[in-house]
């Protein structure tokens, strides 16, 4: 039954055997990754906002405290101004490091964990194509012998390109190996 379902997998005439659940969770697992990635662009952008409001922000700061100097009437006024704005400058440049933080462990989880874990699940469907392949090969070339088919089981060695050493052959040169 195996053999059948094989065979009729590698001619296209059967539906190739898989493990729903397995199938159900990688799928999951990919639209969960571009969710992710969609929070990562998102966090970016706010990175790149916030940040260029931390900047006006220490700006103003400056331009409030460089007037405190130059008018005596307000100075009161744009030194309490300055302070606040340097006040949330620190504060904002905190919130930066924590938001940066956030954006290269998502970036890691998900550039490089998920990534890497689609990556073996496509290494162990290449794992099953070749192990597909390898029993359909077996199959065949069993069958050919237990038929008495030698004319079958050297088109089976030539499919799989398959080279064989004829007993009693030379062995093959230094140079020839290379």
């Amino acid at each position: 039954q195996c053999t059948k379902q094989l065979i009729s997998e590698r001619f296209g005439r059967g539906s190739r055997t898989v493990d729903l659940e397995l199938e159900t969770q990688i799928e999951l697992l990919r639209e969960t990754k571009r969710k992710y990635e969609c929070v990562l662009q998102l966090a970016r952008a706010l990175t790149n906002h916030f940040y260029s409001l931390v900047q006006t922000q220490h700006a103003l700061g400056d331009a409030f405290a460089d007037l405190s100097q130059k008018s005596p009437e307000l100075q009161e006024e744009f030194g309490y101004n300055a302070e606040t704005q340097k006040l949330l400058c620190k504060n904002g440049e905190t919130l930066l490091g924590a938001v940066n933080f956030f954006v290269s462990s998502i970036n890691t989880l998900v550039n490089k964990t998920m990534e890497d874990t689609l990556m073996t699940v496509k290494q162990y469907e290449t794992a099953i194509k070749v192990m597909h392949k390898q029993l359909l090969l077996f199959h065949n070339a069993i069958s050919a012998y237990f038929a008495g088919n030698q004319q079958q089981l050297e088109q089976t060695l030539k499919q799989f390109n398959i080279k064989l050493k004829t007993p009693g052959a030379e062995k093959p040169s230094w140079l020839e190996e290379q």
